[in-house]
């Protein structure tokens, strides 16, 4: 998704500056957090009926742009 910067939002007066759904407070963290756990873009959606397809795809698209832009430390393979 190229325009995920229209609908997620950050403003320290709502949900503690955390990432959001624009109009919502629904925390992008929590979009990504229910995929990790298995749960299907329609549960979700039913779980946070304020949602649509489009901002579940900005949220992917926006922790797909941060994972590029911040070092993560992960172990390396095979490492011990």
């Amino acid at each position: 998704m190229k325009n995920w910067k229209d609908r997620i939002m950050i403003n320290p007066s709502i949900s503690h500056g955390r990432p959001c759904i624009k109009g919502t407070r629904v925390w992008v963290s929590l979009i990504v957090d229910n995929f990790a756990a298995g749960s299907s873009e329609d549960e979700i959606l039913k779980a946070y009926p304020s949602l649509t397809k489009e901002d579940i795809h900005a949220a992917l698209a926006f922790a797909a742009e941060m994972s590029r832009e911040r070092y993560v430390d992960v172990p390396l393979e095979g490492a011990k």
